[in-house]
């Protein structure tokens, strides 16, 4: 029986640790595909969102600067004028740098080819240099004004952001460019300081694929093309104004948002990886794994006792007559046979009582069956008060008990039934305000090696129907 206790509690640990295992995984994988879907849907497009709101703000600033420049009547009436004194566009340019806090500020006439700046006339720019042709580009634009990032013409080993706006007279003719310059470097913490904030890789690129702005942690690539696992999905990304695109990268898994960023003509590309929004629900998962494995414990150890309590409850109630307490005759060949089998392997004897109440009918009659139960309870109590541990006493029928003695021999039996008949008989039981007064008599055997259990209930039976022959309170050994 205790094997299959732990049986049945062990199968009841593994049903319950399929089901927190299967609720656990299916929660799992059920809460990543719902994060996986609020990030390329919402989360990143909101950042998306964010971030060229912020650029609009810090970044714009240029082109206002420029667009201000552009329309300055200064500029233009200088230009028209003749540009007849350089010190004034050159002052105006240093004015422009000092208060808005840009790396250059200039201004190209169309007419003279003179590049202004507030040190000076650089140079005159010319269709035949290369390093010029972002002039007759921005000219020639059909836009007001173009972003590019170049080497400065003042200082060839700085890398700016150019915000070149045309200047037009008033027919709207382009008689030159003007514009200022933001260094690369305070842009690309600009970058950082978003890839901070919300903890994805932020960089731009142009339509051509060519990447322009990045951060920290980008990598080497110098196009979308160059980008391992997202240049499959170039294309894509620079045909269309916005999109939301997933692509793995040496076991991981990407999520990229892209917006058109119409002012620059760039775009502004969001990544994330999948497992920075996936550790919380790992760690949830685990933490979910323990205290499942936890309870099934809890559980299991809680089944077992229960278990192990009630069949012991079960047997006890199944073994033991309800009235006395004293085992029933159901069991009583089971406990017998555990008990000779122990007397033998300790050469030890086994004396055997069998007692019977004297005149129980009269009890009956007097006091009705409620007083005989008192008085059954009473007597099984004062006989289990002078028999030790080892002794097994048994409700052999209504009024009749049998008493086992390991361990004593016929005559020592007696001395044993004497004692019990001794304390009953001086002893009466208290029934309400009534004093029931009872004697017991009582057959005494001694079991015989290998003999049958029937063999020596009988002789005891008549031991005991000898006693009862004799009168009240008599003791008769067989």
């Amino acid at each position: 029986m205790p094997g299959k206790k732990i049986y049945f509690a062990i199968v009841l640990c593994i049903l319950l640790v399929a089901g927190f295992l299967t609720t656990s995984f299916v929660s799992f994988y059920v809460a990543r595909q719902s994060l996986e879907q609020q990030i390329a849907e919402s989360t990143l497009p909101l950042t998306s969102d964010n971030i060229y709101s912020e650029i609009q703000r810090d970044l714009l600033q240029p082109i206002f600067i420029s667009s201000l420049m552009a329309q300055d009547t200064f500029v233009r009436d200088w230009t028209l004028a003749g540009e007849n004194d350089p010190e004034q566009i050159i002052r105006y340019l240093g004015e422009i740098q000092m208060r808005y806090d840009t790396v250059t500020s200039y201004f190209i006439s169309d007419k003279t080819r003179n590049y202004y700046h507030p040190t000076g006339v650089i140079k005159q720019v010319s269709e035949d240099d290369p390093a010029d042709f972002w002039y007759f580009q921005a000219r020639d634009d059909q836009k007001p004004y173009e972003i590019n990032v170049d080497h400065d013409t003042a200082d060839r080993s700085r890398l700016a952001v150019f915000v070149n706006y045309q200047v037009r007279d008033y027919d709207g003719n382009v008689i030159g460019i003007t514009g200022v310059g933001l260094s690369v470097n305070s842009v690309t913490r600009l970058i950082e300081t978003y890839q901070k904030r919300y903890g994805r890789t932020i960089y731009f690129v142009d339509l051509e694929g060519r990447i322009t702005l990045h951060g920290s942690g980008f990598g080497t690539s110098e196009t979308l093309h160059d980008r391992n696992g997202i240049r499959v999905h170039a294309t894509q990304i620079l045909t269309s104004p916005g999109s939301s695109i997933t692509y793995e990268d040496h076991g991981e898994t990407y999520f990229v948002n892209s917006r058109l960023v119409p002012e620059f003509g760039w775009l502004l590309l969001v990544e994330q990886k999948e497992h920075i929004g996936d550790q919380k629900i790992e760690t949830t998962f685990l933490i979910n794994i323990a205290v499942s494995l936890l309870i099934t414990a809890i559980v299991g150890i809680a089944a077992y006792l229960t278990i192990r309590n009630y069949q012991s409850r079960l047997e006890e109630l199944a073994s033991r007559d309800k009235l006395t307490g004293a085992c029933n005759r159901q069991v009583f060949d089971l406990v017998f046979e555990g008990v000779a089998k122990s007397c033998k392997r300790r050469a030890e004897p086994l004396g055997v009582v069998c007692i019977d109440l004297d005149e129980f009918k009269e009890v009956n009659d007097t006091f009705g069956h409620p007083g005989g139960d008192a008085t059954l309870k009473e007597v099984a109590t004062t006989i289990r008060r002078h028999s030790r541990e080892s002794d097994t006493l048994c409700r052999w029928g209504g009024d009749e008990f049998i008493l086992l003695l390991p361990g004593l021999s016929r005559q020592e039996a007696m001395t044993k039934a004497r004692e019990i008949s001794d304390a009953i008989r001086e002893h009466p039981v208290r029934f309400g305000r009534d004093t029931i007064l009872v004697t017991v008599s009582a057959g005494i055997t001694e079991y015989r090696d290998g003999e049958e259990f029937e063999t020596l209930i009988t002789r005891v039976d008549n031991a005991l129907y000898t006693a009862k022959n004799a009168g009240r309170d008599h003791i008769s050994v067989a």
